[in-house]
């Protein structure tokens, strides 16, 4: 790399330094608020690709192109969920992402099973209702975003599905997942499994 490239770099990682727009671990929901997201389709997250919602879960075959909408959950993107986050501090983010432990949205949790298995009747539901419930303190319409990796995840999708079965009635799908998140430059947080 010349000399002014390694210039051009510096000055990039300074801009996005002193704007606080740079992937960070140990970030808090306040400093969600500090970025500025334009209304942007961000990693494909508003990509209407045709797909056919369906209402039952989707079992294997998880990393694939979605629908623009999942039944029973509301679809949205990253400015929106932005100021989701803004309004209302007692959204519950959760992250059903699977795999090793990554940096993920502040103060989100991290069930990576929640997507998983064959059916509205089988003990990932029961376990999500579990969990839901202590997160939500038992309220219905309380605000539950889920997100995967992104728009090419089924895992969040079957999520969303679940939760509305189980009765909440605030159920969000954040179909960008992670990387509309980090491509709108918004920070990110350690995450622990739940």
């Amino acid at each position: 790399m010349n000399r002014a490239s390694l210039m051009s770099v510096s000055a990039a990682l300074l801009a996005c330094a002193a704007l606080s727009a740079c992937q960070t671990t140990g970030a808090s929901r306040a400093d969600v608020a500090k970025v500025a997201v334009a209304d942007s389709n961000y990693a494909n997250e508003k990509t209407d690709w045709g797909i056919s919602p369906r209402n039952d879960l989707l079992i294997g075959g998880y990393h694939a192109r979605t629908p623009a909408t999942v039944p029973g959950a509301r679809t949205i993107a990253t400015a929106d969920l932005q100021t989701l986050i803004a309004a209302d501090p007692s959204v519950v983010l959760v992250d059903v992402l699977d795999g090793k432990a990554h940096p993920s949205l502040p103060q989100a949790v991290w069930m990576p099973d929640a997507g998983l298995d064959k059916s509205f009747q089988d003990a990932t539901q029961k376990k999500l209702g579990e969990r839901l419930a202590g997160l939500t303190g038992g309220d219905p319409k309380r605000p539950v975003v889920f997100y995967c990796l992104s728009a090419e995840c089924w895992l969040s999708y079957n999520a969303s599905l679940r939760a509305a079965r189980l009765g909440y009635q605030s159920v969000y799908w954040y179909r960008g997942g992670l990387e509309a998140w980090k491509a709108a430059g918004l920070p990110t947080a350690a995450i622990e499994r739940l």
